[in-house]
């Protein structure tokens, strides 16, 4: 493993502080699937554009996404994979909603102070999600 694949591994390549921030803005939730960490999800980060073809640990490029979504879309193009998700979802959504919808994320304000805080009094991210996922 390289230098640079080591760097990517874990929870690490991002500041927890960051990536909880990511999760709340987000609202504890998967934004292509909509599932929530109150309903079991295990959260993780994706980028908008993806790392192979360029894109960047920027917060503006990243998003929640659940396992499933965040490991089943690999590097498809936010587009095709909204398409897949409404397909395989059947809840109603659009793939332009679900489009929508990760760009209206990507823009909004992290909430920095709010993470740091949470981190504060829980000390991690697992924690701060297992308290809110009760």
């Amino acid at each position: 493993m390289t230098e640079r694949q080591k760097a990517w591994t874990g929870m690490n390549w991002v500041r927890q502080s960051t990536r909880l921030a990511i999760y709340l803005r987000d609202g504890l939730a998967c934004v292509w699937c909509g599932h929530a960490v109150e309903d079991g999800a295990k959260l993780a980060l994706d980028h908008v554009k993806p790392h192979s073809k360029g894109g960047t640990n920027e917060p503006a490029n990243l998003v929640t996404a659940c396992v499933r979504c965040n490991s089943s879309r690999g590097d498809r193009p936010v587009r095709t994979f909204a398409r897949a998700v409404a397909e395989y979802l059947n809840h109603g959504a659009t793939a332009d909603e679900i489009e929508r919808h990760v760009r209206a994320c990507q823009r909004r304000v992290l909430p920095r102070a709010e993470a740091r805080e949470m981190l504060a009094r829980r000390g991690s991210v697992a924690r701060v999600l297992a308290a809110r996922g009760r």
